[in-house]
């Protein structure tokens, strides 16, 4: 049984201005998502700007989203690191404290051999019960999950149930999908290619554009699921302009901005990251405004 199906949201993490975790607005956030058709919430991954939180800040904000969701919809704990050892301790708190799953990055700056990989996974997937999506992003990590390794994890472990693919290569998801014969679940990583994954077999997004349009980028799932594929690809070719908006700058910029627009006052980043141009947040404001989304 899959972890779940449908828009998983990769949501921010809010701040206060003096830089502090804001939680009384993450309960918000939270709310929000289970009112408004999120089918699952990653806490802590990249977008929460996990990198720049203290090991207490991340496994707190991890515990209070299980907590404040009450079993309403899955939550996903990011708890990747480049260190192993660090990764096994928090996947294992994690899963302890009632996490539905944990994603888990690839090891960044060190950049495992695909070798390195398969001992890394394997070590976490021996300590921890939960299930575990791979998350695969060179781009930002600097290695890549061979096809080969994902199905060679799937094959010698029991708790690797998914993946979340961010290669932007297409023929990579359809080579996993076919490696491992339907024993993976695949999530798009890129709000760009929800359908084209969804095609192939995938079971879902975890979205970027969940946390701005939660309704909409779950309808796309639930209408390809539903069988409206042209309904599917309608609401996906409407959302591009958006998407490539919220990717203007390197995430979670432009999406932090972007909640901000809507109202919802979720403070700023945590340096090195700064704040979204006045460039881009035209363009971010236009974009959104002709989704149909109100800023306030």
């Amino acid at each position: 049984m899959s972890i779940f199906t449908g828009a998983g949201v990769a949501i921010i993490t809010p701040f206060h201005a003096d830089g502090s975790v804001n939680y009384e607005k993450l309960d918000e956030l939270i709310q929000f998502h289970c009112d408004n058709g999120t089918d699952g919430i990653v806490i802590c991954g990249t977008t929460g700007e996990s990198s720049t939180l203290t090991e207490e800040e991340h496994m707190d904000c991890i515990k209070f989203t299980i907590r404040q969701t009450k079993g309403r919809i899955p939550v996903i704990a990011g708890t990747g690191s480049n260190c192993t050892r660090t990764a096994v301790e928090m996947s294992r708190e994690a899963a302890e404290s009632g996490a539905d799953g944990v994603l888990l990055v690839t090891p960044y700056y060190n950049k495992a051999t695909q070798t390195g990989l398969i001992a890394h996974y394997k070590a976490i997937a021996a300590e921890t019960k939960a299930p575990i999506i791979l998350y695969s992003v060179a781009s930002r990590t600097g290695v890549n999950i061979e096809p080969s390794t994902v199905a060679t994890l799937a094959k010698e472990t029991d708790n690797i149930v998914a993946v979340k693919e961010a290669s932007g290569n297409i023929s990579q998801v359809a080579k996993i999908l076919q490696l491992t014969d339907g024993k993976v679940d695949v999530y798009s990583g890129n709000d760009d290619q929800i359908v084209p994954i969804l095609s192939l077999g995938g079971k879902g997004v975890i979205s970027v554009l969940s946390n701005v349009a939660p309704r909409e980028t779950h309808d796309i799932c639930a209408s390809f699921f539903a069988g409206d594929i042209a309904g599917s690809r309608a609401l996906q070719l409407k959302a591009l302009p958006l998407i490539e908006a919220l990717f203007c700058e390197v995430n979670p910029i432009p999406v932090k901005k972007a909640v901000n627009l809507m109202g919802m006052e979720v403070g700023g980043l945590r340096m090195p990251l700064t704040e979204l141009s006045e460039a881009h947040t035209v363009q971010l404001k236009k974009a959104m405004q002709e989704f149909g989304i109100q800023l306030a």
